[in-house]
Protein backbone atom coordinates (compact mmCIF):
# COMPACT_ATOMS: atom_id res chain seq x y z
CA UNK A 1 0.00 0.00 0.00
CA UNK A 2 1.50 3.31 -1.14
CA UNK A 3 0.61 6.18 1.21
CA UNK A 4 3.12 8.81 0.07
CA UNK A 5 3.70 10.43 -3.31
CA UNK A 6 6.34 13.01 -4.20
CA UNK A 7 5.86 14.79 -7.53
CA UNK A 8 8.19 17.23 -9.28
CA UNK A 9 7.29 19.35 -12.30
CA UNK A 10 9.70 21.55 -14.22
CA UNK A 11 7.33 24.53 -14.32
CA UNK A 12 4.80 23.86 -11.58
CA UNK A 13 7.25 22.93 -8.82
CA UNK A 14 7.07 20.18 -6.21
CA UNK A 15 4.16 18.68 -4.35
CA UNK A 16 4.04 15.93 -1.74
CA UNK A 17 1.02 13.93 -0.60
CA UNK A 18 1.00 11.77 2.51
CA UNK A 19 -1.98 9.75 3.74
CA UNK A 20 -2.08 9.67 7.54
CA UNK A 21 -4.95 7.87 9.26
CA UNK A 22 -8.17 9.68 8.26
CA UNK A 23 -6.63 12.57 6.33
CA UNK A 24 -4.11 13.47 3.66
CA UNK A 25 -1.33 15.99 4.23
CA UNK A 26 -0.32 18.12 1.25
CA UNK A 27 2.80 20.24 0.75
CA UNK A 28 3.10 22.38 -2.39
CA UNK A 29 6.14 24.46 -3.38
CA UNK A 30 5.60 26.37 -6.60
CA UNK A 31 8.47 28.34 -8.19
CA UNK A 32 8.99 31.78 -6.61
CA UNK A 33 6.21 31.18 -4.08
CA UNK A 34 6.11 30.28 -0.40
CA UNK A 35 5.45 26.66 0.47
CA UNK A 36 1.82 25.85 1.10
CA UNK A 37 0.60 23.13 3.45
CA UNK A 38 -2.92 21.86 3.96
CA UNK A 39 -4.81 18.92 5.40
CA UNK A 40 -7.83 17.34 3.73
CA UNK A 41 -10.10 14.81 5.43
CA UNK A 42 -10.44 11.63 3.36
CA UNK A 43 -14.18 11.41 4.05
CA UNK A 44 -14.64 14.70 2.15
CA UNK A 45 -13.09 13.36 -1.08
CA UNK A 46 -15.10 11.80 -3.86
CA UNK A 47 -13.34 8.45 -4.26
CA UNK A 48 -13.69 8.55 -8.05
CA UNK A 49 -11.22 11.12 -9.45
CA UNK A 50 -11.72 13.26 -12.54
CA UNK A 51 -9.18 13.11 -15.38
CA UNK A 52 -8.09 16.50 -16.68
CA UNK A 53 -5.70 17.29 -19.52
CA UNK A 54 -2.56 16.95 -17.38
CA UNK A 55 -3.87 16.13 -13.91
CA UNK A 56 -6.02 13.74 -11.92
CA UNK A 57 -8.33 15.56 -9.50
CA UNK A 58 -10.09 14.28 -6.38
CA UNK A 59 -13.10 16.53 -5.86
CA UNK A 60 -15.18 17.52 -2.88
CA UNK A 61 -18.29 15.37 -2.34
CA UNK A 62 -20.28 18.54 -1.64
CA UNK A 63 -19.42 21.16 -4.23
CA UNK A 64 -17.42 19.21 -6.82
CA UNK A 65 -14.36 21.47 -6.54
CA UNK A 66 -10.91 19.88 -6.81
CA UNK A 67 -9.29 19.42 -3.38
CA UNK A 68 -6.41 17.17 -4.49
CA UNK A 69 -4.76 17.57 -7.90
CA UNK A 70 -2.06 15.11 -8.99
CA UNK A 71 0.31 15.47 -11.94
CA UNK A 72 -0.53 12.60 -14.29
CA UNK A 73 1.82 9.58 -14.01
CA UNK A 74 4.39 11.51 -12.00
CA UNK A 75 7.03 10.46 -10.92
CA UNK A 76 6.20 7.31 -12.90
CA UNK A 77 3.15 5.27 -13.83
CA UNK A 78 3.77 2.53 -11.26
CA UNK A 79 4.12 4.79 -8.20
CA UNK A 80 1.35 7.09 -9.41
CA UNK A 81 -1.16 4.26 -9.96
CA UNK A 82 -0.30 2.63 -6.64
CA UNK A 83 -0.89 5.86 -4.72
CA UNK A 84 -4.12 6.65 -6.59
CA UNK A 85 -5.43 3.14 -5.87
CA UNK A 86 -4.67 3.55 -2.15
CA UNK A 87 -6.23 7.01 -2.00
CA UNK A 88 -9.41 5.86 -3.77
CA UNK A 89 -9.84 2.92 -1.41
CA UNK A 90 -9.14 4.88 1.78
CA UNK A 91 -11.38 7.78 0.73
CA UNK A 92 -14.21 5.31 0.12
CA UNK A 93 -13.59 3.51 3.42
CA UNK A 94 -13.47 6.74 5.44
CA UNK A 95 -16.68 8.00 3.87
CA UNK A 96 -18.45 4.72 4.62
CA UNK A 97 -17.12 4.69 8.17
CA UNK A 98 -18.19 8.27 8.74
CA UNK A 99 -21.72 7.63 7.47
CA UNK A 100 -21.99 4.38 9.43
CA UNK A 101 -21.99 2.07 6.42
CA UNK A 102 -20.34 -1.30 6.87
CA UNK A 103 -17.93 -2.49 4.15
CA UNK A 104 -19.91 -5.69 3.64
CA UNK A 105 -23.15 -3.78 3.21
CA UNK A 106 -21.76 -1.26 0.75
CA UNK A 107 -19.67 -3.52 -1.48
CA UNK A 108 -22.41 -4.16 -4.03
CA UNK A 109 -24.43 -0.99 -3.64
CA UNK A 110 -21.45 1.37 -3.69
CA UNK A 111 -20.07 -0.21 -6.82
CA UNK A 112 -23.30 0.65 -8.61
CA UNK A 113 -23.18 4.28 -7.53
CA UNK A 114 -19.47 5.05 -7.36
CA UNK A 115 -19.47 7.01 -10.62
CA UNK A 116 -22.23 9.38 -9.60
CA UNK A 117 -21.42 13.06 -9.70
CA UNK A 118 -21.37 14.97 -6.39
CA UNK A 119 -24.45 17.14 -5.75
CA UNK A 120 -24.43 20.61 -7.28
CA UNK A 121 -25.37 23.65 -5.21
CA UNK A 122 -25.33 26.30 -7.96
CA UNK A 123 -29.06 26.79 -7.47
CA UNK A 124 -30.23 26.21 -3.92
CA UNK A 125 -33.84 25.73 -5.07
CA UNK A 126 -32.79 22.56 -6.86
CA UNK A 127 -31.60 20.91 -3.67
CA UNK A 128 -33.95 18.24 -2.41
CA UNK A 129 -34.11 19.53 1.15
CA UNK A 130 -36.41 16.79 2.36
CA UNK A 131 -33.84 14.17 1.31
CA UNK A 132 -31.09 15.98 3.22
CA UNK A 133 -33.09 16.01 6.46
CA UNK A 134 -32.38 12.33 7.07
CA UNK A 135 -28.68 13.23 7.39
CA UNK A 136 -29.27 15.45 10.44
CA UNK A 137 -27.74 14.16 13.67
CA UNK A 138 -27.62 16.49 16.69
CA UNK A 139 -24.43 15.04 18.17
CA UNK A 140 -22.57 15.52 14.90
CA UNK A 141 -23.90 19.06 14.56
CA UNK A 142 -22.52 19.76 18.03
CA UNK A 143 -19.16 18.35 16.98
CA UNK A 144 -19.12 20.43 13.78
CA UNK A 145 -19.94 23.63 15.70
CA UNK A 146 -17.18 22.94 18.23
CA UNK A 147 -14.60 22.26 15.52
CA UNK A 148 -15.48 25.35 13.50
CA UNK A 149 -15.42 27.62 16.55
CA UNK A 150 -12.09 26.19 17.72
CA UNK A 151 -10.15 26.09 14.45
CA UNK A 152 -11.65 28.82 12.26
CA UNK A 153 -12.18 32.55 12.54
CA UNK A 154 -15.86 32.81 13.41
CA UNK A 155 -16.10 36.20 11.71
CA UNK A 156 -15.16 34.62 8.36
CA UNK A 157 -17.96 32.06 8.54
CA UNK A 158 -20.47 33.89 10.75
CA UNK A 159 -23.51 33.40 8.52
CA UNK A 160 -22.77 29.71 7.95
CA UNK A 161 -21.98 29.06 11.62
CA UNK A 162 -25.25 30.72 12.64
CA UNK A 163 -27.07 28.55 10.10
CA UNK A 164 -25.54 25.38 11.58
CA UNK A 165 -26.55 26.50 15.07
CA UNK A 166 -30.03 27.28 13.77
CA UNK A 167 -30.41 23.75 12.42
CA UNK A 168 -29.04 22.41 15.71
CA UNK A 169 -31.80 24.30 17.54
CA UNK A 170 -34.49 23.09 15.11
CA UNK A 171 -33.20 19.80 13.64
CA UNK A 172 -36.52 18.98 11.94
CA UNK A 173 -36.87 22.34 10.18
CA UNK A 174 -36.49 22.23 6.40
CA UNK A 175 -36.31 26.03 6.42
CA UNK A 176 -33.25 25.85 8.67
CA UNK A 177 -31.68 23.31 6.34
CA UNK A 178 -32.34 25.56 3.34
CA UNK A 179 -30.65 28.45 5.17
CA UNK A 180 -27.64 26.22 5.85
CA UNK A 181 -27.40 25.17 2.20
CA UNK A 182 -27.56 28.80 1.06
CA UNK A 183 -24.98 29.88 3.63
CA UNK A 184 -22.62 27.10 2.58
CA UNK A 185 -22.93 28.17 -1.04
CA UNK A 186 -22.03 31.70 0.04
CA UNK A 187 -18.76 30.60 1.65
CA UNK A 188 -16.97 30.50 -1.70
CA UNK A 189 -13.31 29.41 -1.37
CA UNK A 190 -13.75 29.02 2.39
CA UNK A 191 -15.81 25.87 1.76
CA UNK A 192 -12.66 23.76 1.63
CA UNK A 193 -11.52 24.83 5.09
CA UNK A 194 -14.99 24.24 6.54
CA UNK A 195 -15.09 20.72 5.12
CA UNK A 196 -11.60 20.01 6.43
CA UNK A 197 -12.36 20.97 10.03
CA UNK A 198 -15.98 19.80 10.02
CA UNK A 199 -16.20 16.86 7.58
CA UNK A 200 -19.70 16.03 8.82
CA UNK A 201 -20.93 18.98 6.75
CA UNK A 202 -20.09 17.02 3.60
CA UNK A 203 -22.28 14.17 4.85
CA UNK A 204 -25.04 16.54 5.92
CA UNK A 205 -25.30 18.13 2.48
CA UNK A 206 -24.85 14.96 0.45
CA UNK A 207 -27.82 13.30 -1.24
CA UNK A 208 -27.28 9.69 -0.08
CA UNK A 209 -27.59 7.37 -3.11
CA UNK A 210 -28.55 4.45 -0.84
CA UNK A 211 -31.80 6.20 0.11
CA UNK A 212 -33.01 6.79 -3.44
Amino acid sequence: MTTRLLQKHLFKGTQEFKIVDDHIEVRIKAPFKKEETLTVMLSVLNSEPMIRRSSLDFNSRVNGEALISLFMENPNAKEFNAFVSTLKQMASDEYNTFTGLRPSAQSGAFAANVHEEPPEFDDSEQVEINQLMSNVHIDRLDEAIDMLEEYMNSADIEEFLNAVKGLRAEPESEQRMQQLVNAFHGLGPTQGAVLTYAPYISILLADDPFKR
